[in-house]
């Protein structure tokens, strides 16, 4: 590609679509874009690296630049109109297409999966990033370039079939669940657009054993399923050891034995995505001694079980949005908090989800041992529905009521040192920043 070319994101501040910005501009390209003027925590790494963020104006637009059109936005969108009336002017390509351009220059490894893929991602790029060049697009927000890489780790995500051209050299499948019902018609549709993904993919697939799903994955390479059991995985952990520093166990490999590691990850699933790393380490014959030393120091992706302390306080923030997502994030907490009151504040996202997963999100949120609910958050395709949080909360035997960022004075009934985990894919942390400011201020003042 030639480093002159001005390339312009519409939905530049996208959590893909930013990563991908970071990347294009660390390789040297002219790159800018335009977003929604509300602050979004993608936005400060552009920001960082002096990455230029408009409004949406069909002005921005210019003849000769390469256009990435964010997958959020439909023919109607002022850019994108603009961009189809430029033709031949401007080269318009999706999102997905772009990312496929990048990876056919690297060996390339595409996560997916309904829940874990951005962990994952982030823990296979970080290890990597420490033995060999790799460049990395995760759906944090985060994204790095860098010349002469060997390797090129990206999330790819099945929303909308979005990952369904990209041809990867392997896939780590973290688990297919029915998510998006705004999208999918159920489980076997959901299924359809994974398989079709791993018929696409060139070497490998390093898939969850756990998951009745992915054991039916009929495609052209191998698949090797990584879990705890012995019998039917091809990579298992044992001998697992859960403290409040982290996890240990045992790998092996069939009946080769990998070795010891530990991880500062809390949860089952902190173990599990950490048997996929290793899996995809062994294959591409990185030494176990350098990926044991690079485990040892991943500190997390953004919203991923995100903690800060205030005084006594514990706050978690995660972008969990689905009942599995949020049993997960509620068992890493209380390996690393055991003992302490766990409250749960969580954001419902999209009425469909909510309506889909009542029952699932009430189980799931009786887990902890207080539960508060924002306002369901809407989309821009889904602005209303019949359902309220109220209406979850009904379900939730530990429900303490509704908050919202003018209104947390139920948070502030907590005083014995508790564990506050925010949960939700939404505008969330708006509430999360409103209790810290107030709680901030409290600690201060009692000090």
């Amino acid at each position: 590609m030639d480093t002159e070319t001005n390339y312009y994101f519409i939905g530049i501040k996208g959590s893909g679509m930013s990563s991908l910005a970071l990347i294009l501009h660390d390789q040297g390209y002219q790159v800018a874009g335009s977003d929604i003027d509300e602050y979004t925590f993608t936005q400060k790494p552009l920001e960082d690296v002096n990455i230029p963020v408009y409004s949406f104006d069909p002005a921005n637009l210019k003849p000769g630049m390469t256009v990435i059109r964010g997958n959020a936005f439909e023919d109607d969108q002022v850019e994108v109109a603009t961009a189809l009336a430029m033709g031949s002017q401007i080269d318009l390509l999706t999102y997905p297409e772009m990312v496929q351009n990048l990876i056919t220059h690297y060996t390339s490894i595409g996560v997916a999966g309904a829940h874990g893929k951005t962990s994952t991602t982030g823990l296979l790029a970080h290890v990597l990033s420490g033995i060999a060049p790799t460049s990395y697009l995760i759906g944090d927000g985060t994204g790095k370039g860098v010349p002469d890489a060997r390797f090129f780790v990206f999330e790819a995500d099945e929303y909308r079939r979005h990952f369904a051209d990209y041809t990867p050299d392997y896939a780590i499948m973290t688990n297919i669940d029915f998510d998006h019902p705004d999208y999918y018609h159920g489980i076997d549709d959901v299924f359809d657009a994974f398989e079709s993904f791993g018929k696409k993919v060139t070497k490998g697939i390093v898939a969850l054993g756990d998951d009745e799903y992915l054991r039916k994955l009929n495609v052209d390479v191998p698949v090797y399923y990584y879990g705890t059991n012995p019998e039917t995985d091809d990579f298992y952990a044992t001998n697992i050891k859960r403290s409040t520093n982290g996890s240990s166990f045992d790998v092996y490999y069939h009946t080769e034995f990998l070795g010891n590691f530990k991880v500062p990850l809390f949860g089952k699933h902190g173990v599990l995505n950490s048997l996929s790393v290793i899996a995809i380490a062994y294959f591409e014959e990185i030494d176990l001694a350098l990926l044991r030393e690079e485990l040892l120091s991943f500190k997390g992706v953004k919203r991923r079980f995100t903690e800060k302390q205030i005084g006594e306080v514990t706050i978690i923030d995660d972008y969990a949005h689905h009942p599995s997502e949020i049993m997960a994030t509620l068992d890493a907490a209380r390996q690393k908090f055991p003992g302490r009151e766990l409250v749960a504040v969580f954001q419902p996202h999209t009425f469909s989800r909510t309506i889909a997963y009542l029952d699932d999100f009430a189980k799931a949120l009786d887990l902890a041992d207080k539960v508060y609910l924002t306002e369901i958050f809407a989309s821009a395709r889904e602005q209303v529905g019949a359902i309220s949080s109220t209406d979850l909360g009904a379900k939730i035997s530990k429900f303490g009521g509704l908050v919202s960022p003018t209104n947390i004075s139920a948070l502030m009934k907590h005083d014995q040192a508790p564990v506050f985990v925010f949960m939700g894919a939404g505008d969330l942390q708006n509430t999360e920043f409103a209790y810290e400011k107030i709680l901030a201020n409290t600690t201060t003042n009692l000090q």
